[in-house]
């Protein structure tokens, strides 16, 4: 890694360690907490968005895969929900491995429509295994156990998702800046010149999305078992699109970016509840300023800002 991403690193280490001391109360550590389940999912997006240039609209759907899996294997199997978190990991991993290939074919907007479908694909079939699922109204969760203790608190459940945060973190900035991820960055940029330079771009793309669904479902499972409870919603097209929303917000092939789009709209809507009844209209118009002064996103353009300034 290069110096600005330690240092990068460290902060975002100094604040997670800091937050939970900062919060007054339980409401706002179970906002952090799912800022940072958020976090991971949109880096493990950006990775497939913002580096490969491959759009996704179905992610979600990856993410209730593994809550419902989390969910559904320790109550009809009885299986540990460590071991159903890792089968649901591996099971959508091997799903994303099959759609890989026909899907990642495609580009552009068919490409985005093709990631719909299948998200859509996914949320339905939740909705309609009313048997497994517990349909529409969703189903209780088992709770967790990590060495032999339950993780009720919230205080334990922070720690556990700063850890894979940071972790996700100093994996991303290393992956970035190794081969796979320059390939990456050459497939964003030019498929074809990629191939001229002997890049197996096929490969590339499929390894780089199945990543990153197995990453969603890792934190899908993560937030089931937070949660307690899970429904059909985890798995819909409105959390598609805030996903890659917080991807676009944040700054496409950004790290850092990934993390602070996740944690500003995942806060925006609670800081904007006052307005009862016209939050949506005033998120959609921070958003639309935000895209309009800040074509790429927030990190990137301060960045690109303050090296211009020096």
């Amino acid at each position: 890694m290069r110096g600005r991403s330690l240092i990068g690193l460290a902060i975002l280490a100094l604040a997670l360690a800091a937050a939970p001391f900062l919060a007054p109360n339980s409401y706002y550590l179970d906002i952090v907490i799912r800022m940072c389940i958020n976090a991971v999912i949109v880096l493990s997006l950006n990775l497939l968005i913002g580096y490969a240039g491959q759009i996704s609209l179905g992610h979600a759907g990856f993410v209730g895969l593994g809550a419902y899996a989390s969910a559904v294997l320790p109550a009809h199997f009885g299986w540990h929900p460590l071991l159903a978190l890792v089968a649901g990991a591996a099971g959508t991993g091997l799903l994303a491995l099959l759609v890989a290939r026909p899907i990642l074919r495609l580009k552009g907007h068919y490409l985005a429509m093709a990631t719909l479908g299948l998200g859509i694909i996914i949320n339905i079939v939740i909705r309609n295994e009313a048997a497994w699922t517990g349909g529409p109204d969703g189903m209780p969760v088992q709770s967790m156990e990590l060495f032999g203790h339950e993780l009720m608190r919230d205080i334990q459940w922070y720690w556990v998702v700063a850890t894979l945060l940071l972790l996700s973190v100093w994996g991303a900035l290393n992956l970035i800046d190794s081969p796979f991820g320059r390939a990456l960055r050459g497939l964003h940029g030019s498929e074809i010149a990629s191939q001229v330079v002997g890049v197996d771009v096929p490969r590339y793309k499929t390894t780089v999305f199945v990543l990153s669904a197995v990453v969603a479902s890792v934190m899908g499972s993560v937030l089931a078992h937070y949660v307690g409870f899970v429904t059909p919603e985890v798995a819909n097209f409105f959390h598609s699109i805030e996903l890659v929303t917080m991807v676009v917000v944040g700054g496409m092939a950004s790290v850092f970016g990934s993390v602070l789009g996740a944690v500003l709209l995942t806060a925006l809507p609670q800081a904007l509840a006052t307005f009862e009844g016209w939050e949506i209209v005033v998120f959609g118009a921070i958003l639309m300023l935000c895209m309009i002064f800040l074509p790429r996103g927030l990190v990137p353009t301060l960045a690109a800002r303050l090296r211009v300034e020096d």
